[in-house]
């Protein structure tokens, strides 16, 4: 009777996923990335997050030209034969997914179109949870400035990487567009597969005498203090914060978490900033 008992429990167990092997992968936002891992992320930061799941080897970082429009082989071709390939190797079911910036686009993209390609059906069943750092789900004010401003507008393309077809796909525009036929997620739209929450980033600190301003790198600072002319008072430099919670649910904002009440910028948001990373490590 206990060998019987032993069993139905191993079986109910394995069922609901008890036995569930676990997978992390990050995914940068625009921008065409052949190092993500030091380059976008820096190691010190994903190996803090991926500490989080039973088997820390288990993940993976996106290598991908999201420069292009989300949909386009490069952008989520080359993240689903990425996550395919990671799946298959290490035999993954239970699948979390971090992104930044245009990055929740993309995921958005495969888990809101499960019929657009042979390859997305494999990632929804395996995709438990997305944390959206900074995502740009409503678009922003600057890549319309970028794309069909004045010339000084134009000069902002040194943040956005220039009128590259992501640049094109935030205008605020063409992601209501998006929003309202393709995307999932957001408010009178279907709800997406899986869970899908956000951190938002709230607003930028440069001053030079704060040793905050220097996480993620003082230039970048400076930079994103000044891109927030063209933004409301609630943004990271980049995204205005209603951008950032307009798909899935909101997680937190910075300061109701961040150590010291500080603000993420939307550079400071994939870096391990005021806790961030310890905050994702828990997470998934």
């Amino acid at each position: 009777m206990k060998i019987k008992l032993i069993s139905l429990a191993l079986t109910l167990g394995m069922s609901q996923g008890v036995f569930a092997t676990e997978g992390v992968a990050f995914i940068h936002g625009t921008g065409q990335q052949s190092d993500a891992y030091n380059d976008y992320w820096t190691s010190g930061f994903v190996d803090k997050v991926r500490q989080g799941i039973a088997n820390p080897n288990n993940f993976t970082v996106i290598n991908c030209d999201f420069e292009q429009f989300m949909w386009a082989e490069g952008a989520a071709g080359c993240l689903a034969d990425s996550l395919n390939g990671f799946i298959t190797d290490k035999n993954i079911t239970d699948l979390t997914l971090i992104t930044h910036s245009n990055g929740g686009n993309v995921v958005r993209w495969i888990l809101s179109n499960p019929t657009w390609d042979s390859r997305y059906p494999s990632i929804i069943n395996k995709v438990n949870h997305t944390i959206a750092l900074a995502p740009s789900s409503g678009g922003t004010p600057l890549a319309d400035a970028v794309i069909a401003g004045n010339t000084f507008e134009q000069g902002l393309g040194w943040i956005l990487g220039y009128g590259n077809d992501a640049v094109k796909q935030q205008q605020v525009s063409w992601m209501a567009a998006y929003n309202a036929e393709w995307l999932k997620g957001t408010p009178n739209r279907p709800t997406l597969p899986s869970r899908f929450e956000t951190v938002i980033g709230s607003d930028v600190e440069s001053a030079v005498w704060d040793s905050d301003s220097y996480c993620g790198g003082y230039q970048n600072q400076v930079g994103l203090e000044v891109t927030q002319n063209w933004l409301d008072d609630c943004s990271d430099g980049f995204l205005e914060c209603s951008s950032q919670a307009l798909a899935g649910s909101v997680w937190f904002t910075d300061k109701s978490r961040t150590r010291g009440r500080e603000p993420l910028s939307h550079q400071q948001s994939r870096r391990d900033c005021f806790g961030l990373g310890d905050m994702l490590k828990n997470r998934i």
